[in-house]
């Protein structure tokens, strides 16, 4: 019996396998806010078993070498670096092999932004233009081989998001890796604020990093589809589970 409860004692040794912290802001836009609220429950309940550690802040100053070296994945789920000491410790975290999950406005960028180096992380685009109101769409997935989108159906209608747009778009850097986009079914989409055309990629990675940017982000309705949320989960252990030039990492 002795010998059981230590080989239990060492197995349970073992978990967390990896440790995320989540970044996000309570005084941005509210629906932002309640994507922020939906993705941390969700992300939460993945935790149970003790399969990682999920912990969270609101204080984007924790973005410096000291907070970050003891995570495997930074997520930004309605919030991004600023400051220069931020941009800074971001940049080195991403550039020694870190891994990052972006979603939404973690990705936005103007003509005013600024940070060259991030441009070139999201794959060259700088925002263009948005679809409004949030409204569902069609969604293209356009490898169905890749582990991320393993298994999953060629299109599918995503929930009620806004969604961005990029000039040029990522798809035409040769390091970006497209996974999904909307379909032209859509155009013109929206009402306000129309996407009447174009190339719109929805989920991609720049494969010069661990990074993965989903443009989910907008309201309450993100978590409410099981093939994006199965999308989301395969997401998270991609990145994880890659070292910086996409190589899987032998299982524990």
């Amino acid at each position: 019996m002795l010998m059981i409860l230590v080989g239990t004692n060492l197995k349970a040794q073992r978990y967390p396998r990896f440790k995320v912290l989540a970044f996000y802001s309570t005084t941005v836009e509210s629906a932002h806010v309640n994507f922020a609220n939906d993705a941390i429950k969700f992300f939460k309940d993945l935790t149970i078993g003790k399969g990682f550690v999920f912990d969270l802040t609101t204080n984007m100053d924790d973005m410096n070498d000291e907070k970050v070296k003891d995570y495997q994945l930074i997520m930004m789920l309605n919030d991004f670096p600023t400051s220069p000491a931020q941009k800074q410790a971001f940049e080195k975290y991403m550039e020694n092999g870190g891994g990052c999950m972006g979603f939404h406005v973690a990705a936005y960028n103007d003509r005013t932004t600024k940070w060259p180096w991030f441009v070139n992380f999201l794959g060259g685009g700088i925002f263009d233009r948005n679809s409004w109101p949030p409204l569902p769409a069609k969604l293209v997935v356009e490898d169905t081989k890749h582990p991320i989108t393993n298994g999953l159906p060629k299109t599918y209608i995503a929930p009620a998001n806004e969604w961005y747009q990029w000039k040029p778009s990522p798809r035409a850097n040769k390091d970006v890796k497209v996974l999904a986009s909307l379909s032209k079914d859509n155009y013109p989409l929206g009402l306000k604020d129309i996407l009447p055309g174009g190339d719109t990629p929805v989920v991609w990675t720049n494969t010069n990093y661990r990074m993965i940017y989903l443009n989910f982000g907008h309201g309450g309705e993100i978590f409410k589809d099981a093939t994006q949320n199965r999308l989301i989960i395969a997401a998270l252990r991609w990145v994880i589970a890659t070292d910086k030039k996409g190589n899987v990492f032998e299982n524990e």
